[in-house]
């Protein structure tokens, strides 16, 4: 029976995050339902999953990573993953070792599609400096404890305007819980007045805590999360369930466009690092 590492996305608006929970449409509980109906089994008898990133209700991917046991070969592996669900596609996969651990990538990067159209100037690119490199997480995360400074590093972080809104991108080896949807809230309250630079920079060292809100969750995609390997095999793009799903939910809502869009075209070839 293979191991194997599989990249996938999701359409996070109708699933209640990502964790199973009783009574609750999640995207693991989904995904483990549809290994059942397929007898894709463990060597105990029952499926399992190891996933990178555990994301919110709401949130969507387009490159999450998960690791599973099968006795399929990779292209029917593709294939059967493809048919549990319209909302799920999964593009790539590769063999991966025992030792090999899901939740130690190298990286992981978030796109926020904001609604908001924002002129990108100083006071933003002088808030976004301020987030860069270590950071104090606390006044950036959720279920944080309160007494000492607790660190996480942001590896890059940049806003654009597009047309109809802005897309903030954030790159880190990890994230605490809520920490891209309050970044994205204390950027729109340095860009409104809300709270200044200065004290955007004094809680990020540790000197300040701030209260922040949390940005709504549907606009936020897990865009990647990257290992040091070569996927072995690549997803041809959405059999018809998946495609008549995904013109059915575009609607004009610029949001909704660029989440979907991502998500959907999320099937070309990854390429690992430093790779010619």
């Amino acid at each position: 029976m293979t191991r194997w590492l599989v990249r996938f996305g999701y359409d996070g608006r109708g699933f209640y995050g990502w964790a199973s929970q009783p009574g609750r449409r999640t995207v693991e509980g989904e995904i483990l339902r549809g290994l059942e109906r397929r007898g894709l089994r463990s060597p105990d008898g029952r499926p399992s999953l190891e996933v990178a990133s555990r994301t919110d209700r709401g949130v969507s991917a387009r490159g999450n990573a998960l690791v599973l046991r099968a006795d399929l070969p990779g292209a029917a592996l593709l294939r059967a993953l493809n048919g549990i669900l319209p909302e799920l596609c999964f593009t790539h996969l590769t063999p991966v070792a025992e030792t090999f651990r899901v939740r130690s990538a190298l990286g992981r990067t978030y796109r926020y599609f904001d609604p908001h159209p924002v002129l990108v100037g100083a006071v933003r690119a002088d808030a976004m400096r301020a987030l860069r490199g270590r950071i104090d997480a606390r006044s950036f995360g959720r279920g944080l404890p309160p007494g000492q400074p607790c660190w996480r590093t942001i590896d890059s972080i940049s806003s654009r305007s597009i047309r109809g809104g802005t897309v903030i991108e954030v790159a880190a080896p990890s994230f605490a819980w809520g920490m891209v949807r309050k970044i994205v809230a204390a950027l729109r309250l340095v860009d409104t007045g809300g709270i200044s630079v200065d004290q955007l920079r004094a809680a990020a060292e540790g000197r300040l805590r701030l209260t922040l809100p949390l940005a709504e969750p549907e606009p936020l995609v897990l865009w990647d999360v990257s290992y040091p390997i070569r996927w072995e095999l690549a997803w041809q793009g959405p059999n018809r369930h998946q495609a008549r799903h995904w013109a059915g939910e575009t609607t004009s809502l610029w949001t909704r466009r660029h989440v979907l869009d991502a998500v959907l075209r999320s099937g070309r070839m990854v390429r690992a690092p430093g790779a010619g």
